[in-house]
C-alpha cells in the first residue's frame, strides 16, 4: 500500500469515530515526530502493539479484502509478568467493498460488537478435527439470545447488536450493502495474532508500505525504540 492510502483510510477511520461519539486515548494522537521523544513511560504501547493498525492481509487489495483498526488495549502472553492483563479491545472500520477472510481463534473468545454505522454481516462455520468448514449446525449468542443456525449462515448485526465469537468458530466480516460503513467494537481475550489466527486459506498480515508521503500516525509495526 502507498503511505497516502494507508493516511486516509486512517483519517477516514478517525472522521468515523467521531461520527459515532466514540472517544479514543491520548496514544491516538501522537505524532510521528511526538513518538521520537517518547520514552520507556510508553513501552506497554510499544511492546503490545497498542494504536494504529491497517490490514491487507498481504494481498495488496486494501479496499476488497482488508480494513482499518486500533488495539485500545491488550495482554501480553510472551511478556505476562509485565503485561498481566488478559483481555483486549479493539476498534475495526470496514467499508462496504471490503471483507474480512474466514479464520478462527485457536484459543481467544471475544464479543462482535457493531458500534455504529451500517449492518455488518458475519459469516459462521464451526471447524472440522481437520480445519474444514462443518456442515453441522452452529450455535450462536447474540446479546443474551442463545440459537442455532445452519453453517455458513450470515448473521446480521446492526448498529448496537453483537455476537460472541468462541474458538475454533470460523467466521468472516463483509458489510451489507447500502447501509454504510460500519464501525466495529472487539472485546476479547487477550490478543496474539501472530500464533492465535487460523485462517481458511493462508494469507499475510501487514501490507508492504510504499513511502510516497510522510505518514499521518505511526502504525503499531513503526514505533521507534528506547
Amino acid at each position: 500500500m502507498k503511505r497516502s492510502e494507508i493516511n486516509a483510510a486512517l483519517k477516514e477511520m478517525e472522521a468515523m469515530i467521531q461520527k459515532c461519539g466514540f472517544q479514543l486515548p491520548p496514544f491516538c494522537r501522537f505524532t510521528p515526530a511526538e513518538w521520537l521523544e517518547l520514552g520507556h513511560e510508553y513501552d506497554e504501547i510499544r511492546d503490545n502493539m497498542l494504536g494504529w493498525d491497517i490490514t491487507d492481509y498481504g494481498l495488496g487489495r486494501f479496499d476488497e479484502v482488508g480494513f482499518s483498526l486500533i488495539t485500545l488495549r491488550n495482554g501480553n502472553l510472551k511478556m505476562a509478568g509485565t503485561y498481566p492483563k488478559t483481555y483486549a479491545e479493539k476498534l475495526l472500520y470496514i467499508k462496504e467493498t471490503q471483507t474480512s477472510p474466514m479464520h478462527f481463534h485457536w484459543n481467544k473468545m471475544e464479543d462482535i460488537i457493531n458500534r455504529g454505522g451500517g449492518n455488518v454481516l458475519i459469516r459462521v462455520y464451526n471447524s472440522t478435527e481437520s480445519g474444514g468448514f462443518s456442515d453441522e449446525e452452529v450455535t450462536v449468542h447474540c446479546d443474551g439470545r442463545t440459537f442455532s443456525i445452519p453453517a455458513g449462515t450470515q448473521v446480521t448485526l446492526k448498529p448496537g447488536e453483537s455476537i460472541t465469537i468462541y474458538p475454533y468458530m470460523y467466521h468472516d466480516f463483509t458489510v451489507e450493502a447500502g447501509t454504510g460503513p460500519v464501525l466495529l467494537g472487539e472485546v476479547s481475550m487477550c490478543n496474539d495474532d501472530e500464533h492465535d489466527n487460523r485462517f481458511y486459506e493462508p494469507i499475510g498480515r501487514f501490507p508492504t508500505i510504499e513511502e510516497d508521503e510522510p505518514p499521518y500516525r505511526l502504525l503499531c509495526t513503526e514505533y521507534p525504540t528506547k
